[in-house]
C-alpha cells in the first residue's frame, strides 16, 4: 500500500488492525468469557451455560481452576484489543528525493513514546539490506542502513514476505534511494 512518483515514495504501514488479530482476541474473548461462566455457576450451583450442567463441576478444584483461566484470558483479551483500538505499529515510510528527507513514522503504545518519529537524510543511507534466516521459523527482514546510526527496519518481522517480493521490494527502494543492496 502506498503511493510513488518521481520525486516521493510513500508507504503505508498496517498495524494491529488485521484480521487475524480481531479474530484471534474475538474468540478468546468468548473462551474466556465461557471459562469464567462454568466457574461461577459451579460456585453459585445454578445453570449460567445450559450447555454444561453446574452439578458435574465442583468448585473446589475444577471450578477455582476455570475462572482462573478465565480471567486471565480476559485480561490478554482486552490487551488484544486495546493493541487493535490503539493501531498500535500502523505508520507510514516516507521518502523524498526532493526534499532529500526520509521519515519513517510508527504509532506505539500510549504514553511518552506514542508517536514514534525518525527522519534521516538521504544522503546519510548507505545501503538497503535484506537479512534472511531460513529453517522453522523463516524471517525475512528488509533494513535501511544509516551512517552512524545503524539499521533501522522497513518491514515488520511477522511480515511474511516470499524471498521473491522482498527482493522485488529492496530493489525498487534501492533504485529510487540510489543506494546498493546488501544481503546477509
Amino acid at each position: 500500500m502506498g503511493c510513488r512518483s518521481e520525486h516521493i515514495w510513500i508507504e503505508l504501514i498496517v498495524g494491529s488492525r488485521k484480521i487475524s488479530n480481531f479474530c484471534w482476541a474475538f474468540i478468546l474473548f468468548l473462551g474466556s468469557l465461557g471459562f469464567v461462566l462454568v466457574g461461577s455457576s459451579s460456585y453459585l450451583g445454578k445453570n449460567l451455560i445450559s450447555l454444561v450442567p453446574s452439578q458435574q463441576i465442583l468448585f473446589f478444584p475444577q471450578g477455582i481452576v476455570m475462572s482462573f483461566y478465565g480471567i486471565a484470558g480476559l485480561f490478554i483479551s482486552s490487551y488484544l484489543w486495546c493493541t487493535i483500538s490503539w493501531n498500535v505499529g500502523s505508520g507510514y515510510d516516507r521518502f523524498d528525493r526532493k526534499e532529500g528527507i526520509v521519515c519513517i513514522f510508527r504509532w506505539g503504545f500510549p504514553g511518552n513514546n506514542r508517536r514514534i518519529f525518525l527522519r534521516f537524510r538521504m544522503k546519510d543511507i548507505q545501503s538497503i539490506r535484506i537479512e534472511v534466516k531460513e529453517g522453522i521459523s523463516a524471517r525475512r527482514v528488509l533494513y535501511m542502513e544509516i551512517k552512524g546510526q545503524g539499521a533501522v527496519p522497513l518491514t515488520r518481522t511477522d511480515e511474511n514476505l516470499t524471498p521473491r517480493e522482498i527482493e522485488q521490494k529492496a530493489a525498487e527502494l534501492a533504485y529510487f534511494l540510489r543506494v546498493p543492496i546488501e544481503v546477509f
